[in-house]
């Protein structure tokens, strides 16, 4: 079994490659480990890496963008949806903003991470 951005891909399994990888995509944007935004590897260097061919893994992004939870911004690459991850396109649009704007402040970005965690109400370990 190989692993990449924690998908496994099983050659003796019965499910076909693409259908793992487009299920591990779909399952690491869901429980937040590939957060919207996320741009994931092109195809030639995901299919390489995992030992696969170009087109597995193009079938596998053309699966996960027809349902929405991918989107390809031409030579920009592929990115993960906000709906894919469960976030609003404003919350992932309003952090952006945040990031944005801490930077252009000079603040630290563990800094602007603990702003926002006490902002929350979390402990700042977590």
């Amino acid at each position: 079994m190989r692993r990449i951005l924690s998908i496994d891909i099983d050659p003796r399994s019965t499910v076909p490659p693409y259908e793992q990888i487009r299920a591990g995509v779909a399952t690491r944007a869901a429980d937040g480990s590939l957060p919207a935004g996320t741009r994931l590897p092109t195809v030639r260097d995901l299919a390489t890496r995992l030992g696969v061919a170009a087109n597995t893994v193009a079938k596998a992004y053309r699966e996960l963008e027809h349902a929405g939870l991918v989107e390809t911004r031409g030579r920009h690459g592929t990115f993960v949806t906000a709906r894919a991850a469960g976030v609003s396109r404003e919350a992932q649009q309003l952090a952006a903003r945040y990031a944005t704007d801490s930077r252009d402040l000079g603040v630290d970005p563990r800094q602007a991470l603990a702003l926002v965690r006490a902002a929350l109400g979390l402990d700042p370990q977590d």
